[in-house]
């Protein structure tokens, strides 16, 4: 499908809702995922043809740039910056529907990469060689990232289930 969109307003139109589902499912939450597909059309808008030319799916290195781009991200947040006064407190935002649902709980504590590996497995229904081709990493890993992910979902929601509703 993507093969014949040239132009790059035509290929945005098209994945667009894709590209903000697989955001979301990476992220969290629908505001950062707009903010990181904004982000990584900017920078691939400007050197459209190149990416088209060069690749044979720009929508798998969309996908890669977007993984890359949040990994990079969730590394700078994560780093402790000391600051000489506390900060304001920030307003309150909506909840998110979906933070005490246990599928979503279970997804967002997993680790970037297989979070990834789900996402586009089983919500985005890409192959295994798709998925390695996205992510620029092996079928191998794709295999093993799933497997791992999908063992550790079934324990947090098999711990969420039993009396006490929490993971051991």
């Amino acid at each position: 499908m993507h093969g014949e969109l040239t132009d790059f307003g035509e290929f945005v139109e098209a994945s667009l809702p894709g590209l903000l589902r697989y955001g979301h499912a990476l992220t969290g939450n629908p505001h950062d995922a707009a903010d990181l597909v904004q982000t990584v059309l900017e920078k691939i808008g400007s050197r459209w043809t190149h990416v088209q030319r060069k690749t044979g799916d720009p929508l798998a290195y969309i996908r890669r740039s977007m993984a890359n781009a949040h990994i990079s991200r969730w590394r700078r947040l994560r780093r402790e910056s000391l600051v000489a006064d506390v900060p304001e407190s920030r307003s309150v935002t909506p909840a998110d529907p979906f933070e005490h649902e246990p599928l979503w709980q279970a997804l967002r504590a997993l680790p970037p990469r297989q979070r990834a590996v789900i996402v586009l497995r089983y919500y985005e229904g890409l192959s295994e060689a798709e998925i390695a081709d996205s992510l620029g990493i092996s079928t191998g890993t794709v295999k093993s990232q799933a497997s791992k992910a999908v063992a550790s979902l079934r324990t947090k929601l098999t711990a969420a289930d039993e009396p006490g509703g929490r993971e051991p």
